[in-house]
């Protein structure tokens, strides 16, 4: 009894090294392997979408579709089976997209007309941003996110600020320009200060006046400037914080938290010990 415990928790134990850490050479492989198939996935739904192709190659999408959705449905129960905790994943943000992604061909089996939820495929792109979570970047994203983090006030003032001068130069071309030039009312004169500002220029709405063109010409150097503070923001707390910290892609197996430093032993949040081995 004993023996056959401890053979079920060493296969548990590769697998979850393997689907859930990226620091050995066959975890790398299964990433790789999990990329190819989620971008293959993206690109059946692409070639779908294509009227021609589809009529002529409908057969071979309709195959190919299942059988990734067999292998995505493979992974998906596997990953909830290895982990200590299978409500963790479940119910975290990754594991409502896997789940999100791959049920949509099942449905079509019942319900006529849900092919169409297929494209929720497309939410699998998300999961590259954790399958990249390779020690070379991991520090890297770690630094971006805990700047933005700090940020945050900052970036917040900063957008209110944008809305209300968006609501200002949007009062003045509505009563510069009018409805005559197209400007019908302050909410449709505030989109085109939106889109100004960001020098977007849709071309949908122009202003005719000189008096217009003038405020345009404001707005659009006016522009230039806005566009540059949030970087100047976001870099600023990058540089004035001292976050050399060594992580790497060691995942806890009780509550999926990433992020740990290097030599850790348990986990920073739930303080479960990150291998049993």
């Amino acid at each position: 009894m004993l023996k056959q415990a401890a053979r079920n928790k060493n296969w548990k134990t590769k697998l979850y090294q393997i689907i859930y850490e990226a620091d050995t050479p066959a975890g790398k492989w299964f990433d790789i392997v999990l990329i190819f198939a989620i971008l293959s996935s993206i690109l059946l739904v692409m070639l779908e979408s294509v009227e021609s192709f589809n009529a002529k190659y409908n057969y071979f999408l309709n195959i190919s579709e299942w059988v990734i959705t067999i292998l995505f449905t493979i992974e998906y129960f596997i990953r909830i089976i290895v982990i200590k905790k299978p409500s963790k994943y479940i119910f975290s943000f990754y594991g409502i997209i896997d789940l999100l992604a791959t049920i949509p061909k099942y449905l079509s089996l019942i319900f006529i007309g849900t092919h169409f939820l297929v494209a929720l495929r497309a939410l699998r792109l998300l999961r590259v941003f954790r399958i990249l979570k390779l020690t070379h970047y991991l520090g890297a994203s770690f630094n971006l996110m805990t700047a933005l983090k700090a940020s945050r006030i900052k970036i917040s003032v900063f957008l209110f600020s944008v809305f209300i001068i968006t609501i200002i130069i949007g009062t003045i071309i509505y009563l510069i320009e009018g409805p005559e030039n197209g400007f019908t009312s302050i909410p449709i004169s505030m989109y085109w200060a939106i889109v100004t500002l960001t020098t977007v220029g849709y071309g949908d709405l122009a202003p005719q006046t000189p008096f217009g063109q003038l405020l345009a010409s404001f707005v659009m150097i006016l522009g230039y400037g806005i566009i540059a503070v949030p970087t100047g923001i976001v870099t600023s707390a990058i540089t004035s914080q001292d976050l050399k910290t060594q992580t790497h892609t060691q995942t806890c197996p009780h509550c999926l938290t990433d992020n740990h430093m290097t030599d850790a032993e348990f986990c920073h949040k739930c303080g479960g010990k990150l291998n049993d081995e």
